[in-house]
Parts: structure tokens; C-alpha cells; sequence
């Protein structure tokens, strides 16, 4: 028997590229885990914006999630929003947050004393008052938003009050939005959305699970940055109270009596971080720590 064979290939074997032995989910199978991390944020955007809304939790809601273009969204968002454009740590990955500009300067007149009340006809941009404002919201939108998609960290990237302005996304992208609307009792709802371009939702969501979120080492107080902030310490010698009679009638050259504190408290702001009694050191007035308050003494 001859065992001698040439074996010919009758037609070229497969091979299979990377981008098939690698595909990403299709987006349009990530609708429904993009829904579910909408209900997740909005269960979360209640207690960030209680104190802004009166302190309690305000009513959530959320819309499905819908699909639209870069016009479609300028209509969604109005001609005023407070939009900030958020990376979630990937190259090219942003969300846009963006707040309706009515319901921002409501926020604005309640934290200046008002009655949370916009007024008249809608500026053309925020004015200067609302910047902090815009600054805090902004700042509890980001950290919402990271606990809801299971993200270490999100971090504006830069904010308008113009769309048009902001350009957060090419003019010819898919977008995914999602719409919320934070209702307290009688008040008009304070209207937010999310947008983030429909191609990177297996990029922001993967399977549909949020990533795990990576562990992140508690900051060292002892060390940089942190080390080197100048802090004002204050010493409050003399806690003195005076009935209001008394001044009414204060003139130069009155005497008023006052008692040092044994125990000198030393605060930073309005917490008490130690304790010390008076002395003197090389001529000068000094202060000899006898107590450092509860969580500030070294073990």
C-alpha cells in the first residue's frame, strides 16, 4: 500500500478577523439597559437635589429612552440650558447633562431668598449670579451620574448655555436621550436630560451592566495636594454677649469686662479641631494644646 500522498487544499480555510471574534453588542440591544440605568439615576437625582428644591426628595421621572439628531436634541434642550459636556474616562466617550434654563434661574432667585420664581422673559445667557449655582448642579449631576453607570469618576469637560455653543457632538451623529423632570409639591418641574451618541452605547453600558466601579485609595490629608493648603485657624479668646440696650449705648472710652477662656477653642470654619490654654513663648501671646477634638487625635 503506498502511504505516500499530496494533499491538495480544495478551497481556502477560514479565517476569522478580530473585529468578528470581538463585535461589540449592536446599540440598538442596549436600549433596554439603557432604560434601567436611567431609573437607577433617576432614583439617585432625588436626594442630590433635595436641598435644592426645598429639602425634600422631589418626584423623579424619566422618560424611555428616545432617539434623535443633533436638531432634534437643540428642540429638546431650548434656546437656554445650563449643558456641560461630561468624559466618562474613555477617549471620545462624553455625555451631555444638560438642565432647562428657566428651571436653572428658579434655583438661582430660591437660593438668593426669593420664591423660586424665573420671571419675565428668558435671558439670552445665565447671568453672573448663576454661575455657582450652575457650578453645584453640574457637580451633583456628574456624581449621579457615575453611581448610576457604575463609573469611578465623570469630570465636565466644559459647559454653555447655548447648544450651539457647546457643540458636544458631530452634526450628523445618532443620539440616545434620556428625560427627566424633578417635580416638588405644586412648583413647575425642574426638566433635565442626558444625551450621549448612539454608536458608544456599547462603549458606556457593554453588556448592559454597569462596569465595576475601580477602587479608589482614600486621600491622605498628611500628603500632596492636601498637605500644603494654608487653612485659617481661628482662636476665640473671649465669647463675649452683650444685651442689646448695652449696645445701643457703646461710645469710645468705655470699659467692658471680659473673661479669657481657660479652655481657648481652635476652629477651622465652624468646627472646633482643638483646645488650648494661653501662655507666652519668646514674647509673644502663645497657645498650649491641652485637647484635639474627637477624629483629629493621632492614634
Amino acid at each position: 500500500m503506498n502511504t505516500h500522498h499530496s494533499f491538495v487544499a480544495e478551497r481556502r480555510a477560514a479565517q476569522h478577523c478580530a473585529e468578528l471574534l470581538n463585535r461589540l453588542p449592536d446599540p440598538a440591544l442596549l436600549m433596554p439597559a439603557l432604560e434601567r440605568a436611567g431609573e437607577r439615576l433617576a432614583r439617585l437625582l432625588a436626594p442630590a437635589f433635595a436641598a435644592l428644591l426645598g429639602g425634600d426628595d422631589p418626584d423623579v421621572t424619566v422618560a424611555a429612552p428616545a432617539e434623535t439628531d443633533l436638531t432634534g436634541l437643540a428642540d429638546m434642550v431650548g434656546p437656554l440650558a445650563a449643558s456641560s459636556l461630561v468624559s466618562a474616562g474613555r477617549p471620545g466617550l462624553n455625555l451631555l447633562a444638560s438642565v432647562d434654563g428657566e428651571a436653572m434661574l428658579r434655583l438661582v432667585d430660591r437660593a438668593f431668598g426669593g420664591r423660586g420664581e424665573a420671571g419675565g422673559p428668558l435671558p439670552r445667557s445665565f447671568p453672573l449670579s448663576a454661575e455657582l449655582m450652575i457650578q453645584r448642579v453640574e457637580t451633583l449631576l456628574a456624581a449621579s451620574l457615575a453611581e448610576a453607570l457604575g463609573q469611578a469618576e465623570l469630570g465636565p469637560v466644559r459647559r454653555a448655555s447655548s447648544l450651539t455653543d457647546l457643540a458636544p457632538f458631530a452634526p450628523d451623529a445618532r443620539l440616545c436621550v434620556l428625560q427627566f423632570a424633578l417635580r416638588e409639591g405644586n412648583q413647575a418641574p425642574l426638566k433635565l436630560l442626558i444625551a450621549l451618541e448612539r454608536q458608544r452605547l456599547p462603549d458606556l453600558l457593554g453588556q448592559g451592566e454597569p462596569a465595576p466601579r475601580r477602587a479608589v485609595a482614600p486621600a491622605d490629608p498628611a500628603t500632596a495636594p492636601f498637605a500644603d493648603l494654608p487653612l485659617p485657624l481661628t482662636a476665640t479668646l473671649v465669647d463675649l454677649r452683650l444685651p442689646l440696650a448695652t449696645l445701643a449705648t457703646l461710645e469710645p472710652g468705655m470699659v467692658l469686662p471680659v473673661a479669657v477662656a481657660r479652655a481657648v477653642p481652635l476652629a477651622i470654619g465652624s468646627t472646633v479641631v482643638a483646645r488650648g490654654t494661653l501662655g507666652a513663648q519668646d514674647d509673644r501671646i502663645a497657645i498650649k494644646l491641652t485637647q484635639l477634638a474627637e477624629g483629629n487625635a493621632r492614634q
